[in-house]
């Protein structure tokens, strides 16, 4: 079937993996009714001014960041939490725009990030074994058998918590919160305590003193849009098929259906069958979308998502995001950049150095070194340099909390620290000192 006749309910007859067991359908359709009658949270052109970005991106003309929350909570919701958020990723894209001299696209993890696929659909709990968390969207992440029923109301909760995270960050990139002279007030106090935070100051005073330069020299710096706000895009996991839909509308311009619940949506490495729902929804769907692809993944069924989710092979509407491991990465990656290449497909390829290092603490905690998470990321830049392609952008969980989730990195956290203040409602995310850290780290890799 063709695009033109794709529909956002096409999903609905074609196998779904990890879809809630949500216990009452009547409930739920009621639900995604009164979600498809609530105003859009982005609008077609938004999404269509990311894709024209993400081409740059493709380019080897810019660097993406995308970056957020693991899993967002409908507990840890305030303004301060989203603007710690935002400012470091204001601080990382400094860092990589000012240390390797290209523009740093940021885009998200963020207003729509609360569900996650799950390796089993239980978990334990102590001594006790309960049906998985899947995100605040579909349960509660209680310890209790009833707070684990899927819950279809939580599908509205979430468009209420996501058009509200987005008023915040549309208030902050453009009203004067990201101007490039505020560039010293991102700086959290326990990050400016730190080696990476007195680097980030040295960078801060710099752009200072450009400014300073530029207005000296007579140059109406208050014209100047690009330096008293940014482009923040919002993104996240296309995993609840019902809620993407309910929020899917035909844009009045173009007569092409658009995914309203974010300005880019990916398919995780779990959900990614070709054959299947997910892959599916994203491929009739206008916004620029993305595909997570594990150290298993062969170079034919690499060019097949390609052909599956870009036939037109359209700059900027496909990102590949890899998620290998450390130890992966190097075998895995070359074979696919040679075919996707030959193949003529204009991708945006990123890296996801996070979700192929996780293992188990032996205090039960999920956790990530900060050594190979960088480890994975040198392998990336090296096996693109060899490939002759660009190394188009990072994938990260982070959080702008003081938070010990991830092993090593400033500070060296040690595995007996995991506990002090391990928060996530899921995977184990950088806090601020270890994502700066990181964004130096990869910024030295691009100018190399």
């Amino acid at each position: 079937m063709s695009r033109a006749q794709w529909s956002p309910q096409r999903w609905r007859d074609l196998p779904a993996a990890q879809q809630p067991e949500w216990p009452d359908a009547d409930a739920l359709e009621r639900v995604l009714k009164e979600l498809g009658d609530l105003p859009p949270l982005v609008f077609a052109g938004e999404a269509r001014t990311l894709t024209a970005s993400l081409a740059e991106v493709a380019a080897g003309k810019a660097f993406l960041l995308q970056a957020g929350d693991c899993a967002e909570s409908f507990a840890e919701f305030s303004a301060d939490d989203i603007r710690d958020k935002l400012k470091v990723i204001l601080q990382m894209a400094v860092v990589l725009t000012y240390g390797a001299g290209v523009p740093a696209l940021k885009v998200g993890r963020i207003a729509g990030q609360f569900a996650k696929p799950r390796s089993s659909p239980t978990e334990r709990v102590g001594d006790v074994e309960l049906p998985a968390f899947r995100g605040h969207m579909v349960n509660d992440d209680a310890p209790d058998a009833t707070a684990r029923i899927p819950d279809p109301s939580r599908l509205v909760a979430a468009y209420h918590q996501a058009a509200s995270t987005l008023n915040l960050v549309r208030a902050f990139t453009k009203g004067g919160f990201a101007d490039l002279a505020q560039v010293h007030i991102w700086n959290q106090q326990f990050v400016a305590s730190s080696d990476e935070g007195r680097r980030y100051e040295q960078i801060a005073g710099e752009i200072d003193r450009a400014l300073r330069f530029m207005a000296a020299c007579g140059i109406d710096l208050k014209a100047e849009q690009s330096l008293h706000q940014v482009d923040f895009y919002t993104s996240h996991d296309a995993l609840i098929l019902g809620y993407e839909e309910a929020l899917t509308r035909m844009d009045s311009l173009t007569g092409d259906w658009y995914d309203c619940s974010a300005h880019m949506l990916w398919v995780g490495e779990r959900t990614r069958q070709l054959g299947g729902a997910h892959i599916d929804f994203l491929s009739g769907i206008h916004n620029p979308v993305g595909c997570k692809i594990g150290a298993s993944t062969t170079p034919t069924e690499v060019v097949a998502l390609c052909e599956r989710l870009n036939p037109e092979r359209t700059p900027g509407r496909l990102t590949l995001i890899t998620r290998m491991g450390a130890t992966a990465i190097a075998d895995a990656l070359p074979p696919l950049l040679e075919a996707v290449t030959a193949a003529h497909h204009p991708v945006v390829w990123a890296c996801d150095p996070m979700h192929g290092n996780t293992f188990v603490s032996d205090g039960g905690r999920k956790t990530r070194r900060f050594d190979d998470i960088l480890t994975e990321l040198k392998g990336f830049f090296a096996a693109h340099h060899a490939a002759g392609t660009w190394p188009g952008g990072v994938h990260l969980e982070l959080t702008g909390d003081d938070v010990t989730e991830c092993l090593g990195g400033f500070g060296d956290i040690l595995e007996g620290q995991l506990h002090e203040r391990y928060t996530t409602t899921c995977d184990p995310r950088l806090n601020a000192r270890q994502a700066i850290d990181l964004a130096f780290r990869v910024a030295e890799l691009l100018r190399a």
